[in-house]
């Protein structure tokens, strides 16, 4: 039986896993001493880019910022049933953590799973950072942050102008998520980025590399404040920027059509499939015969049934060329070939002035669904203003001054759910401040009738700070502390709540998922080896208990799931077998026996009853069986075990 390693407990080795993949690819480069880089430069030919003098953006602490982006964590997620909601069933999760620590643990299990990632990061505005100092976060550097651990607690970082670094530290706090948030991406994944005047220069430089120049969508203007703010001399500001990049596979859903655009479809064709006519003419835009002549060629219609033709004859005795109103030559928007495999939808009709006009039939529903408009590259209007969003947080939240929470647009983050995402897809949201994200998907399931998933993350931001040891409210949390929310993200779980309860009405005869699971960034449950070389023997015999005390059999299986790949919100089933709690995990991926004794006339009947339950399941993937090390007598009992498992196929046994 192969015990569980601190390797184990850490999470995805991205420098290995980029190590594989490129030794899969270039083996010839690879030695028993590592990389020999000149055969590597041979391979890549004239693709290696020499010097000092490249483009791209380059900032103080940039190479400590990727080194942190490839670290992994030892941390873990601890279950909170207690503040979830339908804990057994939700697909939605909401993690209480230090994002980059968190976004690390989720490697393995959602890595490339994500259809969409919206943040909005911290603007730079020259006030604190909710991050810790250095922007060198651990799990003891987050546990310290949080007061969980009995050490003086990390203080924020005022990055003010006159600091002297006041980009860069930014830069350093934006670099390594974004870099280890793309690994979360689908191949079709697309990511949102709010952000403000102060760095979206730089975040679009930032971006451009993480993700591509070549995968840059748009940079959105955001209209949020008719009004204007007087934030700068001489303009008021009223938008924001949405920055969007997306994975080389990402293919546009567009969004539902408004009810204006729906009533264009107005006609039937005895079917019951809704239509409307669009000029087959190009108008706008390349629209010259001189600009496209293959384009300009004559149609012939039946003057009294309409019906048109590529080719004359006695029948089709109307010929009509793509002439503009002032009598310039114009252009079809089709090719011949095109029409000609399209003249059932195609008909000739005299307008108003005598002339005739070809169009084409646009059906309400094509072979992809119900029509979809494209986006604009600005967004404006009710649903996108800060005062809307501001006035929706406060109906929930009367007891707090909802605008220094500064939410965002509930309408905004719709947009990009229905844009962006099918029913089913995950969205992720990693400064997920008072909650918007999750109130969104949940105001999908009332506006659409569309079911989607979320994750969210958020630092559990104090109210307060702490005065010689007192608690003493912020200014601008004070009515929030009042309320008795300690952190932001308390604010954030308990509007989750709130939302749920506000649309449950709405949703009272549908199966619709109104739940979300808690999770709690932590130190791992398995204890770390950290032998004290002045008493090895007294090291050694406090090892014997390999989990940390005060842990539940829950946290140790959820830390397995996310060692094992494994996503959070699988089903965990439990069984009494032999007297011993067995659970299934995912449908058989995982099995654990956490009990603290296993005695040896045990062992068979536990062997027989995993062996069984194994077969009832029969999953996918290979299975693997996790113990508690210090249950079994010795190591005779632990070869006993394993020796049975495998002979019935199961492979992968372990112990922690």
């Amino acid at each position: 039986m192969e015990k569980l390693s601190e390797q184990d407990g850490m999470s995805l080795n991205v420098v290995d896993e980029n190590m594989k993949s490129l030794k899969n690819i270039f083996p010839e480069a690879f030695t028993e001493d590592g990389i020999d880089f000149e055969v590597l430069r041979q391979l890549l030919g004239d693709e290696v880019a020499e010097g000092e003098e490249k483009y791209g953006l380059n900032w103080f602490g940039k190479k400590k910022a990727r080194q942190i982006a490839l670290a992994p964590s030892t941390g873990t997620l601890r279950p909170c049933p207690e503040e979830s909601v339908e804990w057994d069933t939700t697909q939605n999760m909401f993690i209480e953590g230090d994002n980059l620590e968190v976004l690390k643990i989720l490697q393995r299990s959602y890595s490339g799973k994500i259809k969409t990632i919206y943040i909005d990061p911290p603007y730079n505005k020259g006030k604190d950072f909710l991050y810790p100092d250095c922007f060198k976060e651990t799990i003891n550097t987050y546990l310290n942050y949080t007061g969980q651990l009995n050490d003086e607690g990390y203080k924020f970082s005022t990055n003010s102008e006159s600091s002297g670094r006041f980009h860069t530290n930014w830069l350093n706090m934006m670099y390594p998520r974004l870099k280890v948030a793309k690994g979360l991406l689908r191949p079709d994944g697309i990511i949102f980025i709010s952000i403000d005047d102060n760095e979206v220069t730089n975040l679009r430089c930032l971006c451009d590399e993480i993700f591509g120049q070549s995968n840059r969508i748009s940079e959105v203007a955001v209209v949020n404040n008719l009004k204007g703010r007087n934030d700068r001399e001489g303009i008021a500001t009223c938008h924001e920027s949405v920055l969007i990049y997306k994975m080389d596979g990402y293919n546009p859903r567009g969004l539902p059509l408004s009810k204006d655009k729906l009533e264009e479809y107005g006609e039937d064709d005895g079917d019951g499939n809704k239509y409307q006519w669009r000029d087959l003419r190009k108008r706008g835009g390349a629209d010259t015969r001189e600009e496209r002549p293959n384009l300009y060629y004559p149609i012939y219609s039946d003057p009294k049934t309409g019906q048109v033709s590529l080719e004359s004859s006695l029948q089709y005795c109307n010929e009509i060329y793509p002439v503009k109103s002032n009598d310039v030559d114009g252009r079809w928007r089709w090719k011949k070939e095109k029409v000609a495999e399209n003249l059932d939808i195609i008909c000739a009709r005299k307008t108003r002035s005598d002339t005739w006009r070809v169009s084409y039939k646009v059906f309400l529903d094509g072979d992809e669904g119900e029509r979809r408009s494209t986006p604009k590259s600005i967004w404006m209007g009710n649903r996108f203003s800060t005062d809307n969003a501001t006035k929706n947080l406060g109906k929930l939240f009367p007891e707090l001054d909802a605008k220094q929470l500064t939410p965002k647009p509930v309408g905004m983050i719709q947009e990009i759910i229905q844009q962006s995402m099918e029913p089913g897809d995950i969205i992720l949201d990693f400064f997920a401040g008072s909650g918007t994200t999750a109130h969104a998907v949940y105001q999908c399931l009332v506006d659409y009738d569309e079911q989607f998933q979320f994750i969210l993350v958020q630092l559990p931001e104090k109210t307060y700070d702490l005065v010689k040891d007192k608690e003493q409210p912020r200014e601008e949390t004070k009515k929030a502390y009042e309320a008795g929310f300690r952190t932001i993200a308390d604010i954030s779980k308990e509007r989750i709540r709130r939302v749920i309860s506000s649309i449950s009405d709405a949703l009272e005869n549908k199966d619709a998922d109104t739940g979300f699971k808690v999770f709690k960034l932590d130190s791992s449950n398995i204890v770390a080896w950290n032998p004290d070389k002045n008493d090895l023997e007294q090291t050694l015999i406090g090892h014997t208990e390999h989990l940390v005390p005060g842990r539940s059999e829950q946290d140790v299986l959820y830390e397995l799931l996310l060692k094992r790949g494994v996503e959070l919100t699988v089903p965990i089933q439990e069984k009494k077998v032999s007297g011993k709690t067995v659970y299934s995990i995912g449908f058989g991926a995982l099995f654990a026996c956490l009990d603290k004794k296993i005695e040896r006339d045990q062992i068979e009947d536990l062997a027989q009853g995993i062996i069984d339950w194994h077969k009832e399941l029969d999953p996918v993937s290979e299975t693997q069986v996790v113990f508690r090390d210090s249950a079994f007598e010795n190591d005779i009992a632990k070869t006993n075990i394993t020796a049975i498992l495998e002979q019935s196929g199961i492979k992968h046994v372990r112990s922690l």
